[in-house]
């Protein structure tokens, strides 16, 4: 009886913080979409390189006076190439989301379509857009290499933004992101480098920290 009295006090406050972890926090986010999306980027970074490789670019280095309109053994050129793969790996990353978080959500019994998972899209989504447009106002004004600084920087501020509405933890990736970014920024023509490990293994190592944390337990 006296180990029973024991057990129930625990279970209640487990069920309380749960609760309270469920009124703030949208919880359906799981650590295999973090892999799964830096598994999907490594992916297109690793096309891109090939593409260039087959061409006879230089692999990483990028320069937007060369090789952005020319002719390609492939048959397409390397600006919708590039556009083309970065929407299929962005296309790729979002079904891995969407597919890990429905199932984490489901098995925590929350709504995909929560209040919370809204409130998290629309802090994601606004410094992604404003990122977006950025980027498309730099190669229409020739000024290529900046994209890949300016995306992890805007994907970084998104995911700080974003994190008040999931985990804390999601704040540290958008630290790093933002930092790896501003980095970057001095290293102009190297972005596929920095594309890799931002968006490729910084999300595979969150990931399987997060799994490891809370999708296990």
């Amino acid at each position: 009886m006296q180990a029973r009295s024991i057990a129930n006090p625990i279970n209640d406050l487990r069920e309380i913080r749960g609760l309270m972890e469920r009124s703030r926090y949208f919880i359906g986010l799981s650590g295999l979409s973090g892999i799964g999306a830096g598994i999907c980027a490594l992916l297109g970074v690793a096309t891109v390189m090939a593409y260039r490789f087959v061409g006879g670019y230089y692999v990483v280095f990028f320069s937007y006076g060369r090789g952005y309109s020319e002719n390609h053994p492939w048959g397409i050129q390397p600006l919708p190439f590039i556009a083309l793969t970065g929407i299929l790996t962005l296309l790729g990353a979002l079904l891995c989301g969407f597919y890990f978080t429905s199932r984490r959500a489901k098995a925590h019994g929350q709504e995909l379509f929560h209040t919370k998972a809204y409130q998290l899209l629309f802090h994601l989504c606004v410094p992604l857009v404003v990122g977006g447009v950025f980027s498309l106002a730099l190669l229409y004004h020739q000024h290529g290499g900046l994209i890949a600084p300016i995306t992890l920087i805007f994907y970084g501020l998104a995911l700080i933004n974003g994190s008040r509405y999931a985990r804390e933890e999601l704040s540290y990736l958008g630290y790093m992101e933002v930092v790896l970014g501003l980095i970057s920024a001095f290293f102009i023509g190297y972005g596929l480098y920095f594309w890799a490990v931002g968006f490729g293994f910084l999300h595979i190592a969150y990931g399987v920290w997060m799994y490891q944390k809370y999708d296990r337990a």
